[in-house]
């Protein structure tokens, strides 16, 4: 399943709009104003929320958690490496581990150490743009907060 997560570049505070292969909106992110520390939220169509993403107050590698009905569903840690990002993700549906290329830009997932699907980051794009594949429709919300997440840890507060 592959979904595209594109950033809103002229809103105020964060947006973001995440599509299917056809084109279709299926869900929408929008950010709080005036908090400390990135706090996100997850909508479906109805606008129902689905997540909620929290940055973690750190000195230096980024932390964030991934809420459902308020209760802490993932947990996703930037590790300390000289070339290349790596992000690990302790979850209610396993156990993550994100390696990215020397820019940032793109990730393999592995779930228990097993390839599991990937992020990619367009590089020329109104706004940070992403394609998400994912073997399952399933907990397809959960894996569009882990991208949020993940370009708020690795490009927002790398550039700020």
């Amino acid at each position: 399943m592959k979904l595209y997560i594109k950033q809103r570049v002229f809103s105020l505070g964060d947006k973001y709009d995440i599509y299917d292969a056809n084109e279709n909106v299926v869900f929408d992110v929008k950010s709080e104003l005036f908090t400390i520390g990135a706090k996100l939220h997850l909508y479906d169509l109805n606008g129902q929320e689905l997540y909620y993403i929290k940055r973690r107050i750190t000195f230096f590698l980024a932390k964030y958690e991934i809420y459902r009905n308020n209760t802490l569903c993932a947990s996703i840690s930037q590790e300390f490496t000289l070339f290349k990002s790596k992000l690990n993700v302790d979850s209610c549906y396993g156990s993550f581990t994100l390696n990215g290329d020397f820019f940032s830009m793109d990730y393999e997932i592995y779930k228990d150490g097993l390839y599991f699907g990937s992020v990619r980051k367009k590089w020329l794009s109104w706004g940070d743009s992403y394609e998400l594949d994912i073997p399952e429709a399933e907990n397809a919300g959960f894996f569009c907060a882990f991208v949020i997440a993940i370009d708020n840890c690795m490009h927002n507060e790398n550039n700020g």
